[in-house]
């Protein structure tokens, strides 16, 4: 009598040997916003070159320095006096020495001179956008939280902030603080002036979002949660409003930059802004004005490195939007 022996793992039956577990990793909002920034080409590109101008903002004097730049250096001989002081040959003087070129009249080098202007306007936008979106984010946020008069009082104020004609203040502002005020002058006081008067009088922008994220966040059950253990106005205000307004305050800041570095620049255009021998990108453009018929390169080179921060940093700006909105696909 012959008995058939049949395994478990001859058997096509028998069940198959359970799999050891996987391990399951989640995914912080931060960690799924940068998978979903890195999918966006566009905002890839623009925060690289926003980068590459905060570091040439940054190291622009050792950058100078280095290569031997100097953005206030005459180079007479370069010109020609025949034609009113125009640079010698094509594409505005363009050479292995001058690879944009140089300006008319004194013949100094366009690219240390936008190298030297970069850093002024970052600066500018920087600060401006920091002052704006402190006041902004305190007072919205207490507007939203508190309601009742506290909102009345704040929103009128901004409204107020938003009647005011802000181009023809801050020529006039400009203009009246040129000899010199707090101890001030020069180029520490240009500056200031212009951080104050874009930061100060662009705030409601800031406050406006801010109020409307805070309205709709008051009522989340993290709030009331908190309300019920016993926390007060100033702890649910700064501990659990704000952190969760990070993303759409780090989104407006990206597009409010390029905003502010276009107003720099067109105070500068006009004269109020950073005043010669300072090297700005508006001031650059303003001096350009009579030379764009007989030498075009002296107005596109600032105006291409305007157009390419202001164009990288939107794109910047629309990447984080669709990263950190938990709708997008």
């Amino acid at each position: 009598m012959t008995t058939s022996v049949t395994t478990a793992g001859n058997d096509p039956e028998a069940p198959a040997p359970a799999s050891p577990a996987q391990k399951i990793e989640g995914r912080s909002l931060g960690q799924i916003a940068w998978t979903r920034f890195k999918r966006d080409k566009l905002a890839v590109v623009g925060g690289v070159v926003v980068i590459l101008l905060i570091v040439l903002a940054v190291l622009a004097k050792p950058i100078e320095g280095v290569f031997g730049l100097d953005p206030d250096a005459f180079n007479q001989d370069l010109l020609d006096a025949n034609l009113g002081g125009l640079p010698l040959g094509d594409w505005g003087g363009m050479s292995m020495d001058h690879p944009l070129g140089i300006d008319p009249v004194n013949g100094r080098d366009l690219l240390a001179r936008v190298i030297e202007g970069s850093w002024v306007s970052l600066l500018v936008a920087f600060g401006a956008t920091l002052l704006s979106n402190t006041i902004g984010t305190v007072l919205g946020v207490m507007a939203g939280y508190y309601g009742g008069w506290v909102d009345t009082l704040i929103s009128r104020v901004m409204d107020v902030f938003l009647a005011f004609p802000l181009l023809l203040f801050a020529i006039a502002i400009s203009t009246s603080l040129q000899g010199g005020a707090f101890g001030l002058h020069g180029l520490p006081l240009h500056l200031l002036v212009l951080i104050f008067v874009i930061g100060f009088f662009n705030w409601p922008y800031m406050g406006r979002i801010v109020r409307g994220q805070t309205l709709s966040l008051r009522e989340r059950e993290f709030v009331h949660a908190a309300r019920s253990l016993g926390a007060r106005g100033p702890f649910i205000l700064f501990k659990e409003l704000l952190p969760n307004l990070v993303g759409p305050i780090l989104v407006y800041s990206t597009l409010l930059i390029p905003t502010n570095i276009l107003f720099e620049a067109g105070l500068s255009f006009l004269g109020v802004g950073i005043q010669p021998p300072q090297a700005s990108w508006g001031g650059m453009l303003n001096d350009a004005i009579k030379y764009y018929q007989v030498d075009p390169q002296y107005m596109v080179v600032p105006g291409l490195a305007i157009f390419l921060t202001v164009l990288a940093f939107n794109l910047l700006g629309d990447g984080l939007r669709d990263a950190l909105d938990p709708k997008s696909n």
